[in-house]
């Protein structure tokens, strides 16, 4: 059974340091034990932060009882596993002890040394089985979520239907692009869950958020002693995704010396940890996403050519949510459920204004921010129906181009009803209806517009 974590963190709380040596010595045996000795139940309890998964625990500490500490360890976090050691076999104090949450009791004897590592092991089991059931449930939960989130009935997301399926019946590498807030992760997810791979991890990374010093080790992971800092060893995303799959999100922000490094690992379809000289097959389905156009930065020399060819595979674009039309009102009808659920709230629905004013609206931070505003006219909503008034948009003022562009009254009109009919799934009808004006008088504006672009030199 595979750990679930980087390495297993004990604490040994003893005042007789030869003893405690000893311990040490047993449990460090193994590579993979992270073992701190604590003299005191206060330097314990001070360095609960780290948070351990066991700690064996000297029941007569000079400064506090086994009792305290170890009510105060069950506080912290009950799954922490606590082995009792004790200088004499008292079997009441063992009972109440174990009752209390201890996990096992010993005596300190030269036989109940190695019976220690032996308990350790068991307990290492267990919370193995915990890790693995906690991963389940959030695992179901992100697939009912990313499942969910992908709404919309526009022709453009129609066509992202389409390639999603596509993408779900292949192992082909998918990039993924849109503006921020476009739902780059959710797609992702739904890809992953949809194929015959999600039944492994999915193991995501956004590539922006981390320091670039430390990306590296975050990828490829890195070994013990590394580097300063490197206590244990450290497992990296490419190994913790192998047979599911690993997306890179924001891709195009990644140092232009690290994609050498991570072209290699695609490539060869393995990596060698920071410090080590072994190499790590892995086999994970590739997903990457950014809000970037990546052939530009590599016409900037920002981004390997070689890389972008070998990353490009199934590309994905997913709409801005100005260019989805009524998938708006889909989308605040199904946030609007999901909050109240979540909230404990009653049921509302949206009013013929709050509409109006959502479809008139640009959405710049797109679904995220579709799904703040909805969150807060929940709040905002003093009845059941939310309203014009209860929607708030607080985008961040952008000076817009429409004005600084050098253009004819008839150009200006054109881009006016091209940009309605756009956002609006080409009604006629509908842009009419918002633009007031009749639709004849668009049929004929489209008609001209072609007829001079045709006789365009």
């Amino acid at each position: 059974m595979k750990s679930p974590t980087d390495g297993i963190r004990i604490f040994i709380v003893e005042d007789d340091l030869l003893f405690a040596k000893t311990i040490r010595y047993i449990l460090t045996l193994n590579p993979d034990h992270e073992v701190y000795v604590c003299k005191n139940g206060k330097e314990c309890l001070d360095l609960l932060h780290l948070n351990p998964h066991i700690v064996s625990l000297d029941y007569s500490l000079p400064d506090m009882t086994g009792d305290d500490v170890l009510k105060r360890i069950k506080a912290h976090n009950p799954d922490i596993g606590v082995i009792i050691l004790s200088g004499q076999q008292d079997v009441a104090t063992a009972v109440g002890l174990l009752q209390k949450g201890a996990d096992d009791y010993l005596t300190k004897d030269e036989a109940n040394k190695e019976r220690l590592f032996n308990i350790v092991e068991k307990l290492k089991k267990r919370i193995f089985l915990q890790k693995e059931v906690e991963t389940l449930k959030e695992e179901l939960s992100e697939r009912y979520q990313s499942n969910e989130n992908m709404k919309g009935n526009s022709p453009a997301m129609q066509q992202v239907f389409k390639l999603l399926e596509k993408a779900a019946k292949s192992n082909i590498t998918v990039s993924i692009t849109g503006e921020t807030g476009t739902g780059k992760e959710v797609l992702a997810k739904s890809i992953h869950y949809s194929s015959s791979r999600k039944k492994a991890k999915l193991v995501a990374i956004n590539v922006s958020a981390i320091p670039k010093d430390l990306l590296e080790s975050e990828l490829f992971g890195h070994e013990k002693g590394a580097f300063t800092g490197a206590a244990t060893r450290k497992l990296g995303k490419f190994e913790l995704a192998n047979n599911g799959t690993l997306f890179l999100d924001e891709i195009g922000e990644m140092d232009i010396h690290l994609q050498s490094k991570l072209l290699r690992a695609i490539q060869e379809r393995e990596v060698t940890r920071i410090g080590g000289t072994e190499s790590i097959k892995f086999d994970a389905r590739i997903v990457v996403a950014t809000h970037r156009n990546l052939s530009d930065l590599v016409e900037k020399g920002k981004f390997r050519e070689d890389l972008y060819y070998r990353l490009l595979g199934l590309p994905i674009h997913l709409p801005p949510l100005r260019h989805r039309g009524n998938d708006v009102l889909v989308l605040a009808k199904f946030f609007l459920n999901m909050t109240t659920k979540e909230n404990k709230l009653k049921a509302m629905k949206l009013g013929q204004t709050a509409k109006d004013k959502l479809l008139s609206y640009s959405f710049p931070g797109n679904i995220r921010e579709l799904k703040a505003i909805i969150e807060l006219a929940t709040i905002m909503c003093n009845g059941k129906t939310i309203q014009r008034e209860d929607l708030q948009f607080n985008s961040p003022k952008k000076v817009s181009n429409f004005f600084l562009e050098k253009m004819t009254l008839r150009e200006y009109n054109i881009k006016i009803v091209r940009h309605y009919l756009e956002k609006h799934d080409e009604s006629i009808p509908v842009v009419a209806k918002i633009l007031g004006i009749g639709k004849t008088t668009i049929y004929r504006m489209l008609k001209e517009d072609e007829e001079l672009t045709r006789n365009q030199p």
